[in-house]
């Protein structure tokens, strides 16, 4: 059973009296109780400006999925208080119309059981020898959605639908999308984690068939703080780039960014954010 436990809705440039000053835009929160990971989390839907006006109620909408919602919209819970600024980027580019009007979705991290639930193989670094990972596709999928479509207007295909996270919300995604391939369209890797579980992703991708539309690959260049452990990472991320191109994405598919002295943060993720999001739903040209 899950309920709208809190809404806030911001109007306009400026936030309404006695709303939180942290988000722009009419953000829902509902508190939702998985029956595969047997736990409750807090799901963050913020919808598009005009989303509930009269003529757009026959109106359906992409919609985005994002890993660790806590860090998406609000300053007060994200990670060190810094926000990813989705709210703002959305509403920024969907009044600009260079995305169209889209339904943004924070899935909440797991908080302690985070690494249990976002690796899907067994890792010495961080310490999981029982990963979850492997259901959280049934959970996505077959949980988070089907709750959603029956409370909101959400276009289906992969057209409509993407997918993403960064760093261990980065690397749950990617599996997500080789284990379950014509269901998401767009994804976004930020600081994928992938020297965890020996590169298991990495080689699990040399199988993959079916990518999605379009994927936007970021890395920093200061994610560990160390040169040579900086230059494996890179490495790493520069190796499922080339894995992607050898299986036919080219420069209208896959935007691989090497961001020279970003660092492992919300901060940095929040910065591409909106070349993320112009490239993976960039509004058609009429």
């Amino acid at each position: 059973m899950a309920e709208i436990i809190q809404e806030q809705a911001i109007i306009g440039e400026q936030p309404a009296g006695g709303s939180n000053p942290s988000v722009r835009g009419d953000l829902r929160l509902h508190e939702f109780q998985s029956r595969i990971f047997g736990n409750t989390r807090m799901l963050r839907i913020w919808l598009p400006p005009g989303y509930d006006d009269p003529v757009n109620l026959l109106r359906y909408y992409p919609v985005f999925y994002l890993n660790d919602g806590q860090n998406l919209f609000d300053r007060a819970t994200a990670y060190s208080g810094v926000e990813w600024h989705v709210d703002e980027t959305a509403d920024r580019l969907i009044r600009g119309r260079i995305v169209p009007p889209m339904i943004m979705v924070g899935i909440d991290n797991a908080q302690k059981d985070r690494p249990k639930e976002y690796l899907s193989y067994r890792s010495l670094n961080p310490p999981q020898l029982r990963p979850q990972g492997k259901r959280y596709p049934d959970f996505l999928i077959n949980e988070v959605m089907p709750f959603l479509y029956e409370r909101y207007r959400i276009g289906r295909g992969t057209e409509n639908t993407g997918l993403g996270g960064s760093s261990l919300g980065a690397i749950i995604s990617l599996y997500t999308v080789m284990d379950r391939p014509g269901v998401f369209g767009r994804l976004l890797l930020e600081s994928p984690s992938l020297f965890i579980s020996n590169r298991q992703l990495l080689k699990h991708s040399l199988e993959v068939r079916q990518w999605p539309e379009r994927i936007f690959l970021a890395i920093g260049t200061r994610e560990s703080g160390r040169e040579e452990r900086d230059k494996e990472i890179v490495d790493e991320v520069r190796g499922l780039g080339g894995i992607l191109r050898r299986a036919g994405l080219g420069e209208d598919r896959l935007l691989m960014k090497i961001d020279e002295g970003a660092t492992h943060s919300e901060g940095d993720w929040a910065r591409r954010f909106p070349e993320a999001l112009k490239f993976l739903f960039e509004a058609k040209k009429n």
